[in-house]
């Protein structure tokens, strides 16, 4: 018997485990995450919360409406300079008549400027300065008699003939045709038979049409004292009285001339309570 066999018990031998992976060590496969969707939706109440209500300073609200006014003002500018106007399309020879129109009316105030610097100079340097007082005053009185319509004028004018067959025109259009006439230096007007004067008043509809309380029929015939070169192209401008009446089917015709008399007459009335300031 061999003494190097020596019966001993051999405990079996245990299967090796198997190697576990430690936590955090490279190559490990990744443990599953738990989604952020508490976090998320925290972040944006928090991110609602912060912009609603909003919280707005006095100054940022005054800014705010200043800023709303100064945006309002500029619309409006850009709206009405936007805006189509009469003169947009009207014709190279109409500007022109316009603009010597214009001219026209500036030179009729330097004329009034230049002779009433006349007169003073004329009474100033007169010797019988008292003579020259009374002539001045009774040239003033005739031209005041014309205005107010108490004394009859004759001098270049104007007739314009309005015909109104379908009785469409109102009183505000004659009204109107009197505003342009004065507007381009008449210095005396009557329409069928009425002194047009400071105080004239339309009133009525069409077909139905009175002045001053005197009721006048188509045709309406203006006779207007001025200069001509000044008054017809005044009623011919685009968008002016002429085309204005054509749109309410009426005709306008003008007439040059260099003798219009205008002898309607306006009783002078006296003031109930203005007096004269001078002694």
């Amino acid at each position: 018997m061999n003494n190097d066999e020596n019966p001993r018990s051999q405990e079996p031998e245990q299967p090796e485990r198997p190697e576990q992976p430690d936590a955090g060590v490279s190559g490990a496969p990744d443990a599953p995450l738990r989604p952020p969707a508490a976090e998320e939706v925290s972040g944006r109440q928090r991110l609602l919360a912060g912009l609603w209500p909003p919280r707005v300073s006095r100054a940022q609200l005054i800014v705010a409406v200043l800023l709303f006014g100064l945006g309002l003002g500029l619309a409006i500018q850009v709206r009405s300079t936007s805006d189509d106007s009469a003169l947009r399309g009207a014709r190279q020879e109409d500007l022109v008549r316009i603009l010597d129109e214009v001219d026209d009316r500036t030179q009729r105030l330097e004329d009034e400027k230049q002779r009433l610097d006349a007169q003073r100079t004329e009474l100033e340097n007169s010797s019988d300065q008292a003579e020259e007082a009374r002539k001045q005053t009774l040239e003033k009185e005739r031209q005041l008699g014309i205005l107010a319509g108490t004394v009859a004028a004759q001098g270049p004018g104007i007739t314009l003939t309005i015909s109104d067959p379908s009785g469409a025109v109102a009183a505000d259009k004659l009204l109107d045709t009197v505003q342009e006439l004065r507007a381009a230096g008449a210095e005396a007007i009557e329409v069928n038979g009425v002194r047009v004067v400071a105080n004239t008043y339309f009133s009525g509809e069409g077909g139905d049409i009175q002045v001053d309380g005197k009721k006048i029929e188509a045709p309406y015939e203006f006779k207007v004292i001025g200069k001509p070169q000044d008054l017809e192209p005044a009623l011919n401008i685009p968008g002016g009285v002429v085309q204005t009446l054509e749109k309410e089917q009426a005709t306008a015709v003008v007439e040059r001339s260099e003798e219009i008399v205008v002898d309607a007459l306006r009783p002078a009335e006296r003031p109930d309570y203005a007096r004269s300031s001078s002694p």
